[in-house]
C-alpha cells in the first residue's frame, strides 16, 4: 500500500515577494561580481583591436563574464516575472533559467571570436583597414537599431509575460532551459548589433561596456526604451560618419595596434 502524498504547503504572497526580492538581489550581486572581474581583467590586459592575441579558450570565459555583467541587470525583471509561473522548487528552477540564458550569451562569443580574428588579419596590415571596419560596424549597428526586426525583438524583451505564461505549464526536466533559450534568442536578436560594436571600440573597452550596458538596460526597462534604442541607432550612424571623416575622432575612439600597452584608455 503506497504512502499518502502530503500536499505541498501553499506559498503566501508575502513569501513569494520575499523570494522575488532575494532572487533580484542575488542576480544584481552576481552582476556586480562580474563587473568587478571584468574591470580587473581589463586593467591587466588593456584594450586593443581584434582578439588581442587571446585563444578561443581564453576568450570565451572572458566574454561570458562580460555578458553576465552587461545582461544580468536587464534580465533580472524577466526572471522575476518567470518566477511567478513557478510553483515548486523556485530557487533551483530560477537558477536553471538564468544559467541557460547566460550559456546562450556565452556561446555567442564563439562567432564573435572568429569575427575578431578577421579584424586581427586586416588590422595587422593597415590602420586604415581597422578604421574602415569600425565605420562599417558603427553604420551597420545604427541601421539595425532602426530596423523592424530590432523593434520586434525589443517588444518581446520589454513585454515577455505572454510568452513566459505560455511556457508556465511546460513539463519536463529541461523546461526552464527551453524557456531560457527562447528568451535569450529574442535577446540576441535585440542586442547583437550593440555587442558587435566591440569590434569597433575594442573587446576590452570598459567604457564602451558601460555605455552599451546602459543602452541595453534603458531600452528594455525604461518607459521610453524603444525611443532610446532608436536614438542610439542615430548616434551610431553619426559617430560612424565622424570616424570616417575625421582622423582625430578615429584616433580617439578606435584602438590602435600599440594601445594594448596603455590599459584602460577611454574608448581607445
Amino acid at each position: 500500500m503506497s504512502a499518502p502524498v502530503t500536499p505541498a504547503t501553499p506559498v503566501t504572497p508575502a513569501q513569494r515577494t520575499a523570494h522575488q526580492w532575494t532572487a533580484t538581489f542575488a542576480l544584481l550581486g552576481l552582476a556586480a561580481l562580474a563587473w568587478a572581474g571584468v574591470i580587473a581583467y581589463a586593467r591587466d590586459m588593456g584594450n586593443g583591436p581584434g582578439t588581442m592575441g587571446m585563444s578561443l579558450r581564453a576568450f570565451i570565459p572572458m566574454w561570458g563574464g562580460m555578458m553576465a555583467a552587461m545582461m544580468l541587470p536587464a534580465v533580472a525583471p524577466v526572471a522575476m516575472l518567470y518566477s511567478r509561473t513557478i510553483k515548486t522548487d523556485r530557487g533551483a528552477r530560477l537558477t536553471l533559467f538564468v544559467a541557460g540564458y547566460l550559456v546562450v550569451w556565452t556561446l555567442a562569443g564563439v562567432p564573435a571570436y572568429y569575427i575578431l580574428r578577421v579584424v586581427d588579419h586586416y588590422a595587422a596590415d593597415s590602420e586604415t583597414a581597422l578604421r574602415n571596419i569600425a565605420v562599417v560596424t558603427l553604420l551597420a549597428a545604427g541601421a539595425y537599431q532602426l530596423s523592424p526586426f530590432k523593434a520586434r525583438c525589443l517588444r518581446h524583451c520589454r513585454s515577455p509575460l505572454a510568452q513566459l505564461l505560455r511556457y508556465g505549464n511546460m513539463k519536463g526536466r529541461f523546461r526552464d532551459l527551453k524557456v531560457a533559450v527562447h528568451h535569450a534568442g529574442y535577446c540576441l536578436g535585440c542586442c547583437w548589433a550593440l555587442m558587435a560594436l566591440f569590434v569597433a571600440f575594442g573587446v576590452m573597452n570598459v567604457w564602451a561596456m558601460i555605455v552599451l550596458a546602459a543602452i541595453v538596460f534603458a531600452e528594455k526597462m525604461l518607459r521610453r526604451g524603444e525611443l532610446i534604442g532608436r536614438i542610439a541607432g542615430v548616434v551610431f550612424v553619426v559617430v560612424g560618419g565622424l570616424v570616417l571623416l575625421s582622423p582625430s575622432v578615429a584616433d580617439t575612439l578606435i584602438p590602435a595596434m600599440d594601445s594594448m600597452d596603455n590599459p584602460m584608455t577611454p574608448m581607445s
